[in-house]
Parts: structure tokens; sequence; C-alpha cells
């Protein structure tokens, strides 16, 4: 019997977060928000809410953060896969010294998200999704989560499982010279690949000093990207929308506007509604509508999976900007 395949899989590291509800010096914040992070739960919240069957694994350590962590997920309608570890769960403090801006603070070195192993996600969970999702992230934690991370997506490919790969480059976590070669291992295991417009140049090694302008242009990016394998390559660009080359034909999606408060877990929103649409086996221009509409809608609430809309909130946005025209 051939094996039954739905879902999404992903795993990394989840956090708490804490973030201060004034705008200035952290010294003079009073109050703050304790909440949950980390790119990859958002992606699992996000696409639980536009309606996928979605599977989080990671590991969590025996504290109240993780415990929160755990309820935030169950609420949420995620599966979970969780490791019980003994060291701390990670947490990210996140600051405003203007309005300009958010300053975002990590305390994950030796938790228990970055002790992440091959059996904490399992061969047979990866086996029985139809896409698994990854980031950039998790390699950069430690020597284990880089080898997991990339023994699942040899695992998936091996098995027949579509890969997405978010490069979502952490400067605070790694060198550009450490992460380059990781994130174009990735990339080339990668069905479908995101990334923001640096982020694809630092896999495609372009350097920005010498590099041409019309070869860092988001199209010229993606059209790059799928040279390493991918079928699909999004090139996301913030406010100014996304550039794709999705089964080698070129896609340009302008954003939505809105007023960002809060543009953290933006690009985590715009993954989830594209790979909810891919699970839906919605034709690309779907995909890219329903992707830009759930990243503006994440920077229009401050936190990292507080603002994720859900597949009603979708609808009623599309309704709206069809009778703006």
């Amino acid at each position: 019997m051939a094996l039954q395949r739905s879902g999404l899989v992903t795993f990394g590291e989840s956090m708490g977060r804490i973030a201060a509800d004034q705008i200035g010096l952290l010294d003079f914040s009073r109050t703050c928000t304790i909440s949950v992070g980390g790119a990859e739960s958002n992606v699992a919240i996000a696409a639980a809410r536009l309606g996928a069957d979605v599977t989080w694994a990671g590991r969590l350590g025996r504290d109240s953060v993780g415990d929160l962590i755990e309820r935030r997920l169950r609420t949420e309608g995620v599966q979970r896969q969780i490791t019980r570890d003994d060291s701390f769960t990670g947490l990210m403090v996140c600051s405003r010294r203007t309005n300009a801006g958010v300053r975002v603070d990590y305390h994950r070195a030796g938790s228990a998200g970055s002790r992440l192993t091959p059996d904490d996600v399992g061969e047979d969970l990866i086996r029985q999704a139809a896409v698994l999702h990854v980031t950039g992230i998790t390699p950069a934690l430690s020597d284990t989560a880089r080898a997991t991370t990339l023994w699942a997506v040899r695992t998936a490919q091996a098995a027949g499982v579509r890969v997405s790969v978010d490069v979502n480059y952490r400067s605070k976590l790694w060198r550009p010279d450490e992460a380059a070669p990781v994130l174009r291992e990735l990339a080339t295991h990668a069905d479908t690949v995101f990334a923001g417009p640096d982020e694809a140049a630092l896999v495609l090694g372009i350097d920005e000093a010498y590099a041409a302008v019309e070869t860092r242009k988001p199209m010229a990016l993606a059209h790059a990207m799928t040279t390493l394998g991918a079928r699909s390559a999004i090139v996301k660009d913030g406010p100014r929308g996304c550039a794709a080359v999705i089964d080698n034909q070129p896609y340009v999606q302008a954003a939505v506007p809105v007023d960002t408060v809060d543009p953290v877990g933006a690009g985590d929103a715009f993954v989830a509604g594209y790979l909810v649409e891919l699970l839906a086996g919605s034709d690309a221009r779907t995909r890219l509508a329903t992707a830009t509409r759930a990243g503006a809608y994440a920077v229009t609430v401050p936190g990292d999976c507080e603002g994720l809309p859900f597949r009603h909130e979708i609808d009623t946005f599309t309704a709206a900007e069809d009778v703006a025209r």
C-alpha cells in the first residue's frame, strides 16, 4: 500500500517572548508582555489558523516557559512532538528605542531547543508529511541542530516529501561565511525556497560591493535561486511585495498596503500562507496572494504569533480589497 502523506511538518526552537510595552529605553519600561516566538512555531500556528494539518517538533525545557509554549500550540490546534529537556527554554527580549523598529536580544545559547537531535523529529514523522518546512535559523543554533536539519531535508528528499526552506539568516547567530555554505546546501534540497533579497544574495555568493545592480533585483535573484534545484523560489521584499519563479514561470505580487505596528513574524505568516495554498493544490497566483495578505495581517498587531490571521479574515480582507478597486 502506498504511504498516505498529508499536512505540514516543521521543527525548530520555540521561545518565550518578553516585550516591553512602552517605547523607549528598556530601563524605563515598567510592564512587559509575555508570549511565544520562534519562526517554525509561528509558521505552524499560522498554517493551523488557515486550516492546515500541522505538526511541530522540538525540545522545550521543563520550565514555565516550556509549559506556556506547549499550551499555546495545543490551543492553536497544532499537533506536537515535544521532547522535554533539562536545559532551559530560550527567551527573546524585544524593545523599541523609537517607533522606527524593534530590537531583539536572544538568550538561547545552550537552550533546550539548541540540543535538537534527529530522534526528536524522527523519520516516520517526516515520511508521512506532504511538506517538510525548515528554516536557516535552526542550523545556526548548534552542531546537533545543524546536523538534524541537514538530515531532515535529505530524509524528506529521499522519501519524495516536498521540502520548503526559508533562508531566514540571523546575523546574531552566525557569521555570513559560516552560514552561506550551510544555507546553500539547504537550498539545494528544497522544492520551494523563500528568501529576502540580501539572504538570496548570501546563498548565491553575490558580493554586494561588486555585483551588478541587475543581479541583485528580486526577480533576477529568484531565477538564480532556481538554478540550485528548487522548483519554486520566492524572494520576499517587504512592502514592495515579492518576486517568484514557480515551475519556470515568473510572477510578481504587490504587497498589501497596511500601517505597520510590528514587522516581527510577517515573513513567517507569508510562508504559512503560501504553504497552506500549496497543500490545497491552489495555483501559483493564489499561493502568492494568500501569502502577501497573511504577511500584511501579521504586521498590524504586536508580537510574533498574535496577529496571524484565520482563514475567514483572509477571505474578508480579499472581499474588502476587491470593493476598494
